[in-house]
Order: C-alpha cells, then structure tokens, then sequence
C-alpha cells in the first residue's frame, strides 16, 4: 500500500470534518475516519471522502458510513491491528460536553468513557504522532459528590495512559484567533510524540509559535485578528436580494441570493477559493417571529456588543438562557456554541445563519454542510443537525496549522 512514503492519519470523532479538512488542506492523506453521528457523516463524507476536498484512501473492509469506536474495536480488531506502524497520525477530540465549563460538568458522563477507546485505538494502530483537542473543561478538575475537587482532570488521565503507551505528550492551550480565524475560541490541545521517533526537546508549540507568522502569511491573511465584520460583511440581509429557500411559498423559508461584492476582504478571500461564481450553500434565513425580532433588537439595544447579557438585562428582555450576546462587529466573535441563538448579528435583528457561522469557524464557502439545519427538545442530545455540526468543528485554519506543525517533525 506504500503508506509509508506519505503522511498518513485516521481522524476520530471527525464530527463534519473541521480537522480533516485542516490536515488535507496541509498536506496530508487521511486513511478513514471515525463519526457516529449519520448527519455529521453525510457532510464529511460529501465533502472530505467524495467531493472536492477528497483525500481518503479508505480501506476495502471499513464500510464508508456513521460508526463508533466501539464497534471498530469489536467487529475490525484484526485490520487495526494490520495498521500498526503504517499510519503517521492518530487526531481528533473526544466529544466534550462532559467537560465543557458551560455544560453541566458531570464526572460520571459516558462520553468521558471515549476518551479509554480513543487510548484502545492508539495502542492498537500505534501512529508515531497523536494530536487531540478538546475544550478547556477537559484539563479542569471534576468535583465529586460532595462538592470537593477531583484529584485529577480527565486530561492528566489520557496523558499518563498515553505516557505508559511510550509516548511524550505536551499540552497547551491555543485560541484559534491567532490561526486566522475571525473566533476567540480556546481550547486544549495535546501533541503526543512516540519516543522512538522523538528527535529534538524543543517543546511543539514552541515551534508552532514560531511558524505560525508564515502559517498566516502563506494564507494570504492579515496579521491581526479578523473581525467579524471582515468574515460576514458579504453575508448580511440588509438591502440584498432574499429568494424563495424552502416550505410554502407564503411562510416558508427564505435564503440570501448571495453576489459576490466588489471588493472582498482578505480573509473573505480565503473563504472563497473554487466557487467560480457558485453560491455557497448555508444561507437560509431564520424564521423569526414578530415579538422574537422585537426582542432581538431591544437585545442589540441594551448590551454590551461582544458581551454576555447580564442578569438585570436578563430580566428586562424576560430570558432565562445562560448566554446570549450580541456579536462586536470590530472583533473576532466569541465561541460559537451548538445553540444557534446564543449569538445575535451584530447588525440585523436575527440569529446567524449556518453559512455565517462557518465562515466564523473558517470553512471555505464551497464546503456544504448536509442535514437538517437544527433539532429541538429531545433530539437535540441525540442528532447532529447543521448549526451543531459548525458549532462542535474544530476550525480549519486551526487545523492546517496543526497538520503544518506535525509535518514539520515527520
């Protein structure tokens, strides 16, 4: 199969496929990826596997559909096992809701059980490199029954498994900001090395603090964060032409009728390499109703742009949502989350749509997303819908920056 020669990775929990597309877009040639989520999977294999940013030689005996780690463990044990030592890179994070600060942190989630399959696999396949990202909460401490704090985070746990697996593992925190994307988003990311392979003691984000100025410049990006406005500004509904998207033609939904402007920002640029005057997809309008825009904008009216409403403002709009702010047209957004309504454009009184929020999460325009566009009440823990797949992606500038970084070492 002469994997050898190229630089090789398996992608788990790949979600639509924010990583993947980050370490395709650096150069490097996936092997299969991991997704159990039927929608998340539809966009990822649309996009990564069959359609313009292909880059999978997937193997004959793993079916190309929504699958867990679990059953690759159970029903594939043999052809890991036959990977072991053909595959360079092991990526992906563990769903993280059972470690999120903003969740309902809960030490006994079976989410938090992935991360011991995700540690089965790199055992079997063993790649020379891991990398794993994760939200803050996944390096904090739990409290137990009583309230008392934890002895140890969920991240020390992985890092001491990994360590007895021989490999050298570094962590550190990286705010996607800084990779070009228009987001401050943190999150916790660990570099495992395999000892074998370990050539040098320079710490890895040492040497991705070094490359990240070319990383940016080879991009065509500016040099200081992107704003918001800088990312969506040609995505905005006031005075552009609104056509018929979907349902009845009297209530049903409407979409942007996107045209290219004149003069496209730098990033805006990035976002819009292969669509050859195509639209992109994403661009259905929320269906607001009257007393919810009527909210929305006395929202836009008494925040702080960039801002989580405070409690008294809380009051006043008669909203009892933990987060809900108003994006700072002049700074990169705050984290995007899997709820679309925690965040108001900064301009018009409404919800992002899913092209907006991919654009603030660094997805090209000529990436679609496949679904529905949002679940509600109980199958909101159960599906994964569009804005949920944007929401949960790990960005691909952040990405490529990573792939760069570990190919710097192969």
């Amino acid at each position: 199969m002469g994997l050898q020669k190229k630089h090789t990775y398996i992608d788990l929990f790949s979600g639509c496929g924010g990583l993947s597309l980050g370490l395709g877009n650096a150069g490097w040639e996936g092997v299969f990826a991991v997704e159990k989520d039927e929608m998340a999977f539809e966009t990822f294999k649309h996009n990564l596997i069959d359609g313009n940013y292909g880059h999978f030689d997937w193997p004959e005996w793993l079916p190309q559909k929504a699958t867990t780690i679990e059953v690759l463990l159970k029903d594939y044990k043999k052809e890991l096992i036959g990977l072991n030592g053909m595959v360079d890179l092991i990526a992906g994070g563990p769903p993280c809701q059972g470690f999120s600060l903003a969740g309902k942190r809960n030490p006994n989630d079976p989410r938090n059980k992935l991360s011991n399959q995700y540690i089965k696999m790199v055992e079997l396949v063993s790649p020379k490199y891991i990398v794993l990202e994760n939200v803050r909460g996944f390096n904090s401490k739990f409290k137990d029954a009583k309230g008392q704090k934890g002895k140890i985070s969920q991240s020390e746990i992985v890092k001491a498994k990994l360590e007895k697996l021989g490999y050298e593992v570094f962590t550190d925190y990286l705010n996607s900001q800084n990779f070009g994307v228009p987001q401050k988003r943190t999150r916790f990311i660990m570099i495992g090395i395999r000892r074998d392979v370990l050539q040098t003691e320079a710490n890895p984000f040492d040497i991705l603090e070094e490359i990240r100025p070319q990383f940016i410049k080879d991009k065509g990006l500016p040099n200081k964060p992107v704003t918001v406005k800088q990312a969506i500004k040609d995505l905005e509904h006031t005075s552009a032409n609104l056509v018929y998207h979907s349902g009845s033609e009297k209530s049903g939904f409407k979409k942007l009728d996107y045209a290219k402007p004149k003069r496209l920002t730098k990033y805006q640029k990035v976002m819009r390499p292969n669509l050859n005057g195509d639209k992109p997809n994403g661009l259905r309008i929320p269906r607001h109703k009257e007393t919810t825009i009527t909210k929305f904008k006395l929202i836009q009216e008494i925040c702080t742009p960039g801002v989580s409403l405070n409690d008294e403002q809380k009051e006043k709009i008669g909203t009892k949502k933990q987060v809900i702010s108003v994006l700072d047209s002049n700074k990169p957004s705050r984290t995007l989350t899997t709820l679309p309504d925690d965040i108001l454009h900064y301009s018009e009184p409404r919800i992002l749509t899913v092209r907006e929020s991919a654009r603030i999460q660094s997805f090209p325009d000529d990436f679609d997303f496949k679904g529905k566009y949002t679940t509600g009440g109980q199958r909101r823990t159960m599906e994964c819908p569009r804005y949920t797949q944007v929401g949960n992606a790990v960005p691909p500038l952040l990405g490529e920056a990573l792939g760069r970084l570990i190919m710097a070492f192969n």
